[in-house]
């Protein structure tokens, strides 16, 4: 007696989600979006750039004098640098420290986070509660700074009644101290959450692991939990860096428009009509930061990561 084995077929396998359009068209959206919204814009902020213009109208053409008046007066001797080379260095400078400070900070905290509070609860909570300063306007955190760190502010005036200063400090406000703080304060999330991601994809058989071979904390730390943080460090860096070049709002407030930085460079020439020369300097700031980018995407594969 034969028997039949009838084996079905999976026809649910026809009708499959993902597999109905083509990947092309299933990107078409997003190239779309990006192809309006960056790369459109982009290309115009380039072409504007070798254009000329007078105090009345833009005259559409080719020309490098934008570019060379960026570097005009410019010199090889340091004692003598132009006002491009100086706010360039201004700029550098507020980034370096901002990133040294806010990676300190969110590597600490995402540790802390990661490691140490076991419930997922507390976690979220603990999350909830560094995300509330961005709950207000940037501007609003900004000047809520004013009365703290002004002359007679209330960390002055605490300072002067507990007999630690005679004279109130002027380099609370309006100095290059209050614009680092104001970015420590805006900018630090966008360091502790990629980290606190990286964190938490460690296995911790790897730190059990390291305690059995003898390893010290510090030796675990620097050796398994920063390694394999890396990706988290650097995407939270490419935030930071890239958020700091080209800000111009913070500095304005926070410095009392006496610091000059390349956005706010930027910023003035746009006020003034003057935008094809804000184009030019526009370009070359995107070069310096997309530079930095490359650099820091070489370090690590964020892909993995993402």
């Amino acid at each position: 007696m034969a028997i039949t084995v009838v084996v079905p077929k999976p026809a649910a396998a026809a009708a499959a989600p993902g597999h109905a359009l083509p990947a092309w068209l299933q990107a078409a959206p997003l190239a779309a979006v990006f192809v309006l919204f960056f790369l459109i814009p982009l290309a115009l902020i380039v072409m504007v750039s070798f254009w000329d213009f007078n105090e009345y109208e833009l005259l559409p053409g080719f020309t490098f004098k934008n570019y060379l008046s960026i570097f005009e007066g410019c010199s090889s001797n340091a004692a003598d640098w132009c006002v491009t080379f100086k706010t360039y260095f201004s700029t550098f400078k507020f980034c370096l420290l901002v990133w040294i400070i806010t990676l300190v900070i969110g590597f600490a905290v995402s540790y802390f986070m990661a490691f140490h509070v076991r419930s997922s609860t507390m976690q979220t909570l603990l999350f909830v509660v560094c995300t509330i300063p961005f709950w207000t306007s940037n501007v609003i955190r900004m000047i809520s700074w004013v009365p703290l760190l002004g002359r007679n502010g209330l960390v002055n005036q605490s300072l002067q009644r507990a007999g630690l200063i005679e004279e109130p400090l002027e380099w609370l406000l309006f100095s290059d101290f209050s614009v680092v703080l104001a970015f420590v304060h805006l900018y630090t999330m966008f360091m502790i959450v990629p980290i606190f991601n990286s964190m938490m994809r460690i296995d911790r058989s790897l730190l059990e692991a390291a305690s059995d071979c003898g390893a010290t904390a510090w030796q675990t730390l620097w050796n398994v939990v920063v390694p394999l943080s890396r990706t988290g460090i650097i995407i939270g860096s490419i935030f930071v860096i890239t958020i700091v070049m080209g800000d111009f709002v913070t500095i304005g407030v926070m410095g009392g428009q006496q610091i000059a930085s390349v956005g706010k460079i930027i910023q003035v020439q746009t006020s003034y009509l003057q935008f094809p020369l804000a184009a030019a300097n526009a370009v070359l700031l995107l070069s310096i930061v997309l530079m930095i980018i490359w650099g820091l995407t070489r370090l690590v594969d964020i892909r993995k990561e993402l």
